[in-house]
């Protein structure tokens, strides 16, 4: 059996779903994260399903998909709040996206058209990302964007101000 295999089953045995929850999230607000596995999301922010839009990549970081996601998440289903969360040990963090570019392009014979996001402080590029949101002309919803670093070995989020 594969691990796909495994988690089909798992889908089988698992939780129904919950009919008649709306698309638009009942607390009107979107999370951008890291994809890290160590991140319940939910359970760090105390969500429960259909509660909040979740995106997630690696790093958290805000790309230009990312933006996309919130524009559609503010403009058709209500969104106006966004929470932005880096955590520590990311291993986006003082990776050296050089390398892997050229590891990337050997690979392919091409180089990706993608940015990979690597960054070198968590704190700053939270706030990036913060002044990336309220920067966006597309996203009609641009205040209430707050940036935060979750701790993977005690859970806790610190707030990264901006100022």
């Amino acid at each position: 059996m594969t691990v796909i295999d495994e988690l089909v089953a798992r889908n089988a045995r698992g939780p129904e779903a919950e009919p008649g929850l709306p698309a638009p999230p009942a607390l009107h607000t979107a999370v951008v994260t890291c994809m890290d596995a160590r991140i319940d999301v939910y359970a760090a922010l105390g969500l429960a399903r259909g509660e909040a839009h979740v995106m997630r990549n690696a790093g958290g970081v805000v790309t230009d998909d990312v933006l996309r996601s919130l524009a559609i998440s503010q403009r058709r289903l209500g969104t106006n709040a966004v929470v932005l969360i880096h955590h520590t040990r990311c291993g986006m963090e003082g990776l050296d996206e050089a390398a892997l570019r050229a590891e990337l392009t050997d690979a392919a014979g091409a180089p990706p058209p993608f940015e990979l996001g690597a960054f070198a402080s968590l704190e700053d590029d939270v706030r990036q990302s913060i002044a990336r949101v309220q920067e966006c002309a597309w996203l009609p919803h641009r205040d209430a964007v707050r940036g935060f670093v979750y701790d993977v070995d005690t859970g806790r989020l610190s707030e990264v101000r901006t100022a």
